[in-house]
C-alpha cells in the first residue's frame, strides 16, 4: 500500500513541476498582473459589423410572484428575484463608468424605487437619463399583453407611465419594447407605437415556421403598418430578435450563470481573452448573416436579471475592450434608440408588413391561443373596471377633481398593472390572479365613493332650487351581475320609493332596458317628470339564486339576506354624457293597470312539431319546441330570414402523454377531441313574454345553461350564459366552446377585432406572410376577440360581439366558434408551473369557477352588420351605470336635479365618434380623446370625415387653449410629427395611397376632424374649471 502511495505522489509532483514549467516558459520573468483600464468608449464604426450591447432586465409585474413580493425579493422560494436589488445595483454600475448604458421599461417597478431614493441619488439618477446612460424605453407601467387587453386600456396604462416619467425626469420614450408577450397585434404597431411618436417597436415571439422564413430571407426588420385606414402615415420599423430576448448562446453573466468570462490576469490558469474573443466574433458573423445593414443588436440580460449589475458589465467591458483591440468586428454599449438611428441613417428599404402576428406558436403542437380564454373571471372583471372607470373619470371632471377626497387614483394604477402580459392574459399563478383582483377591488371602493359624491353634488348643484338639502346617499351594486343587489331589494315601506340614477358615459343619447333585482311584485316604474314607464317583472330562475347565495357568501363571507323574487326589467332613455333618474314605488290598490306587467310564462312540454315565436319587435326567434333548440332567425324591418343553431361542446384537454409531451394548459390550447353537450334528458324550453323582452331560459346539463333575450326595441339576441363548475371527476380537463351556425357560405374566411379596434381578415389554415405547414387545425386557426368577430357571404353577415376578451375561430364555414371557459389538469410546460384549475372555496370547501358572461348576435344584409357592431360595441363596452338612493313622498325628485347632461342639450356626438378619455388633470388641465369607429371603406355611411364641436361639448366653459398632443399626452403632436423618421419601403412609392386625416383645429371655431380610425388626443385649458352648477 505504502509504495502505491508514494509512487501516486511522484506523479503528482511530476504534474506540477511540468505545468510551473510550462507557465514558466509562457511569462517572461518579471511579468505582473497589473490593473487593465478598459475602453469601452466605443461608437459606431462605419464599414464594421456593430454589434450594439443592450443591458436590461425583463421585469414581470407579477406572474409567479405578486408584483410588490417580485419588487422586494419577497416569497424566494418561488424564485429568488427582487427588482429593487436590480435597481439600486444598475444605478451604481452605471455611476462607476460614464461608458456603460441601460435600459429600464416596467414603470410600475421604478415608480416604487424611485419614491423611496434620496434627493441627493435622484439628483445623480436624473444625470444617468439626461446623459443617456439609463434610457427609459417603452414606458407603460407595464409590458402590456397584446391578445386580451382592450385598447382603451393600453393607451390609459401607457399613459400613466409616460406623464411619470415626463414630470420626474422631462424625458419621452422613443422606442417600443414589447419582448415578451405571446404574438402582437395590429394596434399594438399602429397606436401604441406610431401615435405615441415611437420611431421602432422590437419583440422577440413569433411563430417558430414565420421566424425560420425570416431568417432565411433576412426579414426579420421591417416596417409594419397596423391600420389599412392609417396606412403609411402610422407605420413603424419593427425588429424581431433572431432568437430569444436573451444574449446568443456563452454570453449571460448572472452570479451562477455558466457562460465563461474572460479570464485576462495573466497570474491565473484557464486565461482565455482569445478564445472568448473569437466566440464574440463567430456570434456576430452568424447574426449579421441573418441581419440587413451591418448593424445588430444583442439583448444583454433576460428575466429578473442584474441583481448583482457587476457581474455584467465586467465582462462586457473586457468583451468591448479586447473586441475592439482584435478589430474584426465593432462592440459597443448601445440602446435600442441608438440602434433604431443607425438602422435609419443606412437608407435601406425594408420589406412592409400588415395585419398582426397571431397566432404564436412555438412548436408544432403549441399554439398560445388558450389564453385568449384563460381565467375568463378576471379578463371581466377587468372589463367592467375599465369601463367604471372611464365613467368615473368624467364625473370627477364635472365635480372637479379634488386633492383630499376620493379620486379614480388608485383605480387607474390596479388597471395599469391588470395589463400586464401575465395578467389579463391569464397566465400567472392563482395566488397573483387574486392580488390584481384585490387591487382592482380597492380600487373600486374608492372610485365608487367619487362617483357616488359626484352624482350627489351634480344632482344638487343642478337643481333649480338650490342648496341646503343633506347630501345624496348613493348605493352601487357591483354584484348586481349574481342577482345582488341591497338598495333594490329592500322592501319599500310606506311613502318610501327607490330612485335610480342612470348614468350614460357614451355621446350620444342611450334607449336601453335595465334590470333589478326586486322583492315585491307590486311595483310601478316612473320617470322624472313622473310619466308611468312600462315594466315586467320576470322570475328569478333557480340557477340564478343558487349561483347568487353561493358567491355572495364566497365575495362578502356573509350570507346574502332573503332573495329577492323577480328581475324588474324597464327601458330607460339616458342623455349623452348624463343621467336621468326613475323611481320605483310600492303599487297603490288604486294603481290597477299601472303596475308592472308579469311576464307570462309558458313551458315547452312532450313532443310536438310546433315552432316557439318569441320576440316583440322586428326579431323574432323561431324555436324548435320538439328539439328546444334555436332554428330559424327572422327580422321583419330588414327582412332577413336566415335558418341558425347554436349548441355547446368542449375539448378534451390534451395531458401531454402521447409522443409529444404538450399539454392544453395556461397559454396553450391543445385539443384532444370534442364532445358535444347534449341534454342529459329531454330538457323543456321556458320562454317569459313581456311588453318589454321575451326571454329563452335552457338548462343543458347541471353546468350548462343560457338565457336568451330579446328586447322588444333592439334587433339583435342577448345570451347570457352560466356554465360551472366545469366537472372534473373524470380526471379530464375541459375547455368549453359554443357555435353558432348558419348555412352561409363564407370560403374560409371570418374577421377578428384588433384589441377592439380594427378588423382583420382572416382565413382559416392560411398565413398572408408564409405558406403554413397545418399541424393543429383548431388551435391554429384561434384568434383573439375583444370586440367581436363576423362572417360574411354574398347577401348576409353574421356577427358576435363579446363581453370580455375570449377566444374564437370560424372552423367551418358559415359557423362561429367562442371558447368561454377552461378547466385544466397540466401544467403545459410554460413555466407558471401551476395548472389552470380555478376555484372558489367557502370556509373549507371548494367548488370549480361559474362563469357567467354574455354575448350578443344579429344577422344583418351583407354590408349593413358594422353599424350595429361599432354602435352595439360601445355601449357594451360602457355599460350604463346605476346608482340608487331612497325618497320619502316625492321630496328627493322635487329638491334635486333628475337629468343632467355634460353637453350642450341640443347636441350629439356623431354615430362614428367616441369620447373615450374625458378627465381632469393634477395641473389642472383637461385630457380629451375622440376616436373614430369605423375603418375606411367599412361603412357606405360613417366611414367618412366627422366633426365634432368643443364648444359644444363644454357648453358651460370657456376653452382658453386646445392644444393636440401624441396619443400619451407627452409631447406636442406637431413636435412628434416633425421628430418621426420617415422608413423607405420596398417597392411602396407606386401603391402607397394618400391618407386622409383630420386638419388643425382652428382656434376660433374649436372643430375637431376625425378621419377613419383617427384617435386624436387633447389637453383643453379653460379659463374657469369648475363651472357645473355654479
Amino acid at each position: 500500500m505504502a509504495s502505491s502511495s508514494a509512487t501516486s505522489m511522484l506523479f503528482f509532483t511530476a504534474a506540477a513541476a511540468a505545468a510551473a514549467a510550462a507557465v514558466a516558459g509562457l511569462l517572461p520573468l518579471g511579468v505582473k498582473a497589473e490593473y487593465i483600464a478598459y475602453n469601452t468608449t466605443a461608437g459606431i464604426v462605419p464599414g464594421k459589423i456593430n454589434v450594439h450591447l443592450v443591458p436590461h432586465s425583463h421585469d414581470d409585474v407579477g406572474w409567479l410572484k405578486t408584483v410588490d413580493q417580485y419588487y422586494v425579493g419577497a416569497n424566494n422560494s418561488i424564485r429568488g428575484a427582487c427588482v429593487q436589488n436590480v435597481l439600486d445595483s444598475v444605478i451604481s454600475a452605471l455611476l462607476e463608468d460614464k461608458n456603460r448604458k441601460f435600459i429600464y421599461v416596467e414603470i410600475a417597478f421604478f415608480q416604487r424605487w424611485w419614491r423611496q431614493q434620496s434627493p441627493a441619488l435622484k439628483i445623480k439618477v436624473k444625470e444617468l437619463v439626461n446623459s443617456g446612460q439609463l434610457e427609459f424605453i417603452n414606458g407603460g407601467i407595464c409590458m402590456h399583453d397584446e391578445a386580451t387587453p382592450h385598447y382603451i386600456d393600453l393607451i390609459d396604462q401607457t399613459t400613466l407611465g409616460h406623464q411619470f416619467i415626463l414630470k420626474e425626469f422631462g424625458k419621452v420614450p422613443r422606442v417600443g419594447w414589447q419582448i415578451d408577450p405571446f404574438g402582437h397585434s395590429a394596434v399594438q404597431a399602429y397606436l401604441l407605437g406610431a401615435e405615441l411618436g415611437f420611431d421602432s417597436l422590437f419583440f422577440a415571439r413569433i411563430d417558430y415556421q414565420d421566424r425560420a422564413r425570416r431568417l432565411r430571407d433576412k426579414t426579420l426588420e421591417v416596417i409594419w403598418q397596423g391600420s389599412k385606414s392609417l396606412a403609411s402615415s402610422s407605420q413603424i420599423f419593427t425588429g424581431i430578435f433572431p432568437r430569444h430576448y436573451d444574449p446568443p448562446d456563452g454570453f449571460t453573466f448572472e452570479i451562477n450563470d455558466v457562460s465563461p468570462p474572460i479570464q485576462d490576469d495573466i497570474l491565473l490558469f484557464d486565461y482565455n481573452v482569445q478564445d472568448r474573443v473569437n466566440d464574440f466574433v463567430a456570434a456576430a458573423f452568424a447574426q449579421a448573416n441573418v441581419t440587413r445593414t451591418n448593424h445588430i443588436m444583442w439583448n444583454m440580460g433576460t428575466d429578473f436579471r442584474y441583481q448583482y449589475a457587476n457581474s455584467w458589465f465586467r465582462q462586457m467591458d473586457k468583451f468591448i475592450h479586447y473586441v475592439n483591440q482584435d478589430g474584426r468586428v465593432n462592440a459597443l454599449y448601445s440602446t435600442p434608440s441608438i440602434y433604431t438611428d443607425a438602422k435609419y441613417a443606412a437608407h435601406e428599404q425594408w420589406p412592409l408588413k400588415t395585419d398582426d402576428f397571431f397566432p404564436y406558436a412555438d412548436h408544432p403542437n403549441a399554439y398560445w391561443t388558450g389564453y385568449f380564454t384563460s381565467r375568463p373571471a378576471l379578463k371581466g372583471y377587468v372589463r367592467t373596471m375599465s369601463s367604471y372607470y372611464q365613467a368615473a373619470r368624467q364625473l370627477e371632471f364635472f365635480r372637479g377633481r379634488s386633492d383630499s377626497g376620493a379620486t379614480t387614483d388608485a383605480l387607474a394604477d390596479a388597471l395599469a398593472i391588470a395589463q400586464h402580459h401575465d395578467a389579463v392574459s391569464g397566465t400567472e399563478r392563482q395566488h397573483v390572479a387574486a392580488d390584481y383582483a384585490m387591487r382592482l377591488s380597492i380600487g373600486y371602493s374608492q372610485a365608487e365613493k367619487l362617483v357616488a359624491s359626484s352624482l350627489a353634488y351634480l344632482s344638487e348643484s343642478e337643481s333649480s332650487s338650490g342648496q341646503g338639502h343633506t347630501v345624496t346617499n348613493f348605493q352601487q351594486c357591483p354584484l348586481l351581475n349574481i342577482s345582488y343587489c341591497p338598495p333594490s331589494e329592500a322592501v319599500l315601506s310606506d311613502g318610501k320609493s327607490l330612485i335610480v340614477v342612470v348614468y350614460n358615459s357614451l355621446g350620444w343619447k342611450r334607449e336601453e332596458v335595465i334590470r333589478i333585482p326586486v322583492s315585491n311584485e307590486a311595483v310601478t316604474v316612473q320617470d322624472s317628470s313622473g310619466r308611468d314607464i312600462e315594466a315586467q317583472l320576470l322570475p328569478l330562475s333557480k340557477a340564478s339564486l343558487s349561483l347568487r347565495s353561493y358567491y355572495v357568501r364566497a365575495y362578502l363571507g356573509k350570507s346574502p339576506s332573503e332573495p329577492p323574487k323577480f328581475w324588474l326589467a324597464f327601458s330607460v332613455t339616458v342623455p349623452p354624457i348624463g343621467f336621468s333618474s326613475y323611481i320605483v314605488s310600492s303599487a297603490k290598490p288604486t294603481d290597477k293597470g299601472r303596475s308592472s306587467t308579469m311576464s307570462n310564462v309558458y313551458t315547452s312540454e312532450g313532443s310536438t312539431n310546433e315552432t316557439i315565436e318569441v320576440g316583440q319587435g322586428s326579431l323574432k326567434l323561431h324555436y324548435s319546441a320538439d328539439e328546444g333548440k334555436l332554428a330559424r332567425y327572422v327580422n321583419s324591418r330588414s327582412l332577413v330570414t336566415a335558418s341558425v343553431e347554436q349548441s355547446y361542446s368542449y375539448y378534451t384537454g390534451n395531458d401531454g402523454t402521447d409522443r409529444d409531451p404538450q399539454a392544453s394548459g395556461a397559454y396553450v390550447f391543445r385539443p384532444n377531441g370534442t364532445v358535444l353537450i347534449k341534454s342529459e334528458q329531454k330538457v323543456p324550453l321556458t320562454v317569459m313574454r313581456g311588453p318589454v323582452l321575451d326571454e329563452v331560459h335552457q338548462q343543458l346539463n347541471p353546468w350548462v345553461s343560457q338565457i336568451t333575450r330579446v328586447y322588444k326595441g333592439k334587433e339583435h339576441a342577448e345570451v347570457e350564459f352560466t356554465i360551472g363548475p366545469i366537472p372534473v371527476d373524470d380526471g379530464i380537463g375541459k375547455e368549453i366552446t359554443t357555435q353558432i351556425t348558419t348555412a352561409m357560405k363564407t370560403n374560409k374566411t371570418f374577421y377578428t377585432d384588433s384589441n377592439g379596434r380594427d378588423f382583420i381578415k382572416r382565413i382559416r389554415d392560411f398565413r398572408t406572410d408564409w405558406d403554413l405547414q397545418v399541424n393543429q387545425p383548431i388551435a391554429g386557426n384561434y384568434y383573439p376577440i375583444n370586440l367581436g368577430i363576423y362572417v360574411q357571404d354574398s347577401s348576409t353577415e353574421l356577427s358576435v360581439l363579446v363581453d370580455r376578451s375570449i377566444g374564437g375561430s370560424s372552423l367551418v364555414d358559415g359557423q362561429i366558434e367562442l371558447m368561454l371557459h377552461r378547466r385544466l389538469f397540466h401544467d403545459d410546460s410554460r413555466g407558471v408551473g401551476e395548472v389552470l384549475n380555478e376555484t372558489v372555496c367557502i370556509l373549507d370547501k371548494c367548488e370549480g369557477l361559474t362563469i357567467q358572461g354574455k354575448f350578443y348576435v344579429r344577422i344583418d344584409n351583407v354590408g349593413e352588420g358594422a353599424k350595429w357592431r361599432r354602435t352595439a360595441g360601445q355601449e357594451i363596452n360602457s355599460p350604463l351605470l346605476l346608482a340608487f338612493t331612497e325618497q320619502d313622498e316625492n321630496d328627493w325628485m322635487n329638491s334635486h336635479a333628475s337629468t343632467f347632461s355634460g353637453i350642450d342639450p341640443s347636441y350629439a356626438l356623431p354615430n362614428n365618434i367616441a369620447v373615450i378619455t374625458l378627465q381632469e388633470l393634477e395641473n389642472g388641465k383637461v385630457l380629451l380623446r375622440l376616436a373614430h369607429l369605423y375603418e375606411t371603406g367599412e361603412d357606405k355611411d360613417y366611414s367618412v370625415l366627422a366633426n365634432v364641436e368643443l364648444k359644444k361639448l363644454f357648453p358651460r366653459k370657456k376653452i382658453s387653449k386646445v392644444t393636440e398632443m401624441s396619443l400619451s399626452a407627452n409631447q406636442e403632436r406637431s413636435e412628434m410629427e416633425k421628430r418621426r423618421l420617415v422608413w423607405k419601403v420596398e417597392g411602396s412609392a407606386a401603391k402607397d395611397p394618400k391618407v386622409v386625416r383630420g386638419g388643425p383645429v382652428d382656434p376660433a371655431k374649436l372643430l375637431v376632424e376625425l378621419a377613419p380610425m383617427e384617435i386624436r388626443t387633447f389637453l383643453i385649458d379653460f379659463d374657469y374649471l369648475h363651472e357645473y352648477g355654479s
